[in-house]
């Protein structure tokens, strides 16, 4: 049974350190469901290695975009992920950065980079901060996820966990089905967390839109040991959101009292709605 959990956005410093100490088993339960990809003798062993799959679909106006990259940038250089960061087993963590809206359409904007302190994750900050911005049309998650599977092979490092992190403001509406990616993704050994942004109402302009996206992102999207999703509802709560996020995943924790069993065979949204969206709406 997929396990999935829902995380309260408004978590303070102290909240967030609490948080933390909730759930002291949580990486080592994790290690236990953990496969390895690079098994070459020279990759080097951090606590994470994580993808960051971050939509960049037009439905995502230009003001999200600014605040998810600084949202970004400012949770690696935080002193709560930098704590998090120190407190793992190997003290290190390894991310790479991809963009993407369609099916062919991921591009990334960091490679593989190690992160093993404040002079990294600075140097990593800096990188996001420096790449262009860019939109492109149509919502594939699940081209997202097949594109950030193989990543993880030959990526130079070995990781406790495997992680893909995706944030997007939509259901999937092109390529691969997001369940069919998500399971694929999930047998090999990876958890996909999710951060599904809702700022914006349903309305006839912004056909992408749902309101109830985190709970497509629950049924639909996650998956894996320890999988969650923090929803976003507020442009002030972005920032804080992703620090949280980034904190919760480099630890290997999450709420426990927030865990429930996914209704994997009776998802509460029709995880093939953007698609249906799209079809009503333009016939193919």
């Amino acid at each position: 049974m997929r396990m999935r959990a829902v995380v309260p956005v408004a978590l303070g410093t102290v909240a967030l350190v609490a948080v933390l100490a909730v759930w002291s088993s949580g990486l080592i339960a994790l290690t236990r469901n953990s496969m390895v990809a690079d098994n070459s003798p020279s990759a080097v062993p951090v606590d994470v290695e994580l993808v960051l799959a971050v939509d960049v679909s037009y439905s995502m106006d230009p003001e999200e975009q600014q605040i998810q990259r600084q949202g970004y940038m400012e949770a690696l250089t935080s002193r709560e992920f930098l704590q998090a960061l120190k407190d793992g087993i190997n003290g290190k963590v390894a991310l790479t950065y991809f963009e993407w809206a369609g099916a062919y359409d991921q591009r990334i904007i960091i490679p593989w980079r190690l992160v093993e302190g404040p002079e990294s994750a600075d140097a990593v900050a800096n990188e996001i901060g420096a790449a262009p911005y860019r939109r492109a049309s149509r919502t594939s998650i699940g081209g997202a996820l097949l594109f950030a599977k193989p990543l993880f092979d030959g990526s130079g490092f070995r990781g406790i966990r495997r992680v893909i992190d995706i944030s997007g403001d939509g259901p999937n509406n092109n390529g691969p089905l997001s369940t069919v990616a998500r399971d694929e993704v999930v047998a090999s050994g990876i958890t996909i967390n999710g951060l599904p942004i809702m700022l914006n109402r349903p309305n006839s302009y912004n056909m992408g839109d749902i309101t109830n996206l985190d709970q497509y992102y629950e049924d639909c999207v996650i998956g894996g040991p320890g999988a969650f999703v923090i929803p976003i509802r507020e442009r002030e709560k972005f920032k804080e959101a992703i620090r949280t996020k980034l904190v919760l995943e480099i630890a290997g924790r999450m709420p426990k009292e927030r865990v429930i069993p996914a209704a994997a065979d009776a998802p509460r949204v029709s995880c093939a709605v953007g698609e249906r969206q799209w079809q009503d709406r333009w016939g193919n």
